[in-house]
């Protein structure tokens, strides 16, 4: 084989090579970013089959929990002791969550972020609630987990009581 049919086939094999490791680096990040939207699948699971266990799974051992209206919860261990009141309130309420279409996400190396929009129904099946979530995730072992989590509603918070002035 003379130098030139090597150095052709050489060129050949790096074109090929490029391009599919370019068609692997475009899959990566879209998979990484559907493993992340499925990790909120077993989120939403959980919490409807009410398993603080599994949500506090979810969670790296040192995530932070954002909730509206609340203290932030430190740690897996106080992310479940979080959602073992929460879910129980949601349940004597007669509540559920459900998660809206088209979330999104991203992610760069072993950082990933996922946001999207959430309903509250009642009994009825009324909406009594529609919000946005934010959550930011590390991937270890092959897995993601939350390590920041957060969320609020669309509707303003409660006025705070006009306060008397004082004399």
């Amino acid at each position: 084989m003379n130098t030139m049919t090597k150095a052709t086939g050489l060129s050949f094999l790096l074109v090929v090579f490029a391009v599919l490791g370019i068609d692997a680096l475009a899959a990566g990040p879209a998979a990484d970013v559907a493993a992340m939207h499925a990790v909120d699948q077993a989120w939403l699971k959980a919490y409807t089959a009410g398993d603080a266990d599994v949500l506090a799974g979810l969670y790296d051992e040192q995530a932070m929990l954002m909730p509206p209206g609340a203290p932030a919860a430190h740690g897996r261990a106080a992310i479940r002791a979080f959602f073992v009141s929460d879910i129980a309130q949601s349940t004597k309420a007669g509540i559920a969550l459900h998660l809206g279409p088209n979330p999104d996400g991203g992610v760069n190396g072993d950082m990933g972020w996922v946001s999207g929009s959430y309903s509250v129904t009642d009994k009825s099946g009324k909406v009594v609630e529609t919000g946005k979530y934010l959550s930011v995730s590390k991937k270890k072992g092959g897995k993601w987990q939350y390590i920041r989590d957060t969320w609020n509603s669309d509707t303003a918070p409660p006025a705070a009581a006009a306060q008397a002035p004082k004399s």
